[in-house]
């Protein structure tokens, strides 16, 4: 008998949250059955900054990040509107995650991105999937106010966190934290752009304290680069620069969610320069083994700034993938020559 035998299998986020969520019985679900991501124990990052850290791996999401949590909710709520076309604006993640939730859907899916500002293999994600790309001669927050106006022109739905259901189900990444650890952390670590997945995940800790799952709530540490720190700053930035493309917004969408997140729950905002995420990465790749994108790595970045108290128990979340930019993790690698093909070659090489 197969050692699965008996067990539920994993439903998804709506169905497995769906007393949290803002769903009906009429709701059509559209599901690439995502959640259920790895909490994974960082030992080494534990060792480094003396507290208990794991890392959520947002990154095994269906399209690799946490994005398919909000858009699945998303989705489904705009089938349920008998809606046939969606459209995001995006530094990649969402465009991605909004094509292939959009093609499960069988709606047609546009998707605004700046020029030259989004990594390929998140741009690849988006066109495989069949939506209808537009490079916008502009960054992020100009794309971003083309498609709130675009609801008032044409018959689409909007499904970039301003969208109240995209926060609905990205804030079941809390859930999922306390369902694992018995209850909340005592901090929490993230990267914050569009400031959207702060604030959902801080309303997912509040909701499930109401509930009774959980006894306490952490605090909030949200982390921006450096040089697209609008919220640090207090202003907002007019030409976002970062390594981190999933993050680089100067103007976010969340904004005041992020700072009552910080503010309501005792934590904070910080940056956290584009060397110290490159250092996380490499870190977190050659140390922990996890391959994330740069944006992610900020969370991990912004906790060795920041740190903690000795023995807190720390959850810092990983966003996405590292394939969704492997022209970044390459262009941090020593890319191998070729050698001849016989034995004292291959182990001078390996230097054996």
């Amino acid at each position: 008998m197969s050692r699965l035998a008996g067990r539920r299998a994993w439903r998804g986020i709506i169905e497995e949250y769906r007393p949290y969520l803002p769903v009906t019985d009429e709701t059509p679900v559209v599901t690439l059955l995502e959640g259920a991501t790895p909490l994974l124990p960082a030992p080494r990052l534990s060792a480094r900054v003396g507290a208990e850290v794991f890392l959520k791996l947002e990154g095994l999401n269906p399209t690799g990040s946490f994005k398919d949590r909000g858009m699945t909710l998303a989705i489904s709520r705009a089938a349920e509107a008998g809606a046939e076309a969606v459209v995001c604006a995006s530094t990649g993640n969402t465009s991605a995650s909004a094509a292939a939730y959009g093609a499960r859907a069988g709606m047609v899916c546009a998707v605004l991105i700046p020029e030259g500002h989004i990594a390929l293999g998140k741009l690849a994600q988006a066109l495989v999937h069949g939506a209808r790309v537009v490079q916008v001669r502009g960054n992020f927050d100009v794309a971003l106010e083309i498609v709130r106006e675009l609801p008032a022109r044409a018959p689409v739905v909007v499904v970039n966190s301003i969208n109240p259901d995209r926060i609905a189900g990205q804030m079941t990444g809390a859930f999922e934290i306390v369902d694992v650890l018995g209850d909340a952390p005592d901090v929490h670590c993230i990267p914050v752009g569009n400031a959207g997945n702060i604030t959902a995940y801080w309303r997912g800790y509040l909701e499930y304290r109401k509930a009774g799952r959980s006894s306490v709530l952490p605090r909030m540490l949200g982390f921006q680069a450096a040089g697209a720190a609008p919220i640090v700053n207090g202003a907002a930035v007019e030409n976002p620069e970062t390594i981190a493309t999933a993050i680089r917004i100067g103007n976010p969408a969340s904004w005041y969610g992020a700072t009552a997140a910080a503010s309501e729950s005792g934590g904070g905002i910080h940056a956290v320069t584009d060397d110290e995420i490159l250092q996380a990465y490499r870190f977190l790749a050659e140390e922990e083994s996890v391959f994330c994108e740069a944006a992610s790595a900020a969370s991990v970045a912004g906790l060795v700034k920041v740190g903690v108290p000795e023995g807190s128990r720390v959850v810092c979340v990983l966003t996405g993938h590292g394939l969704k930019d492997p022209d970044l993790a390459i262009s941090q690698l020593t890319v191998p020559t070729a050698v001849d093909a016989d034995m004292d070659s291959v182990l001078a090489a390996i230097g054996l």
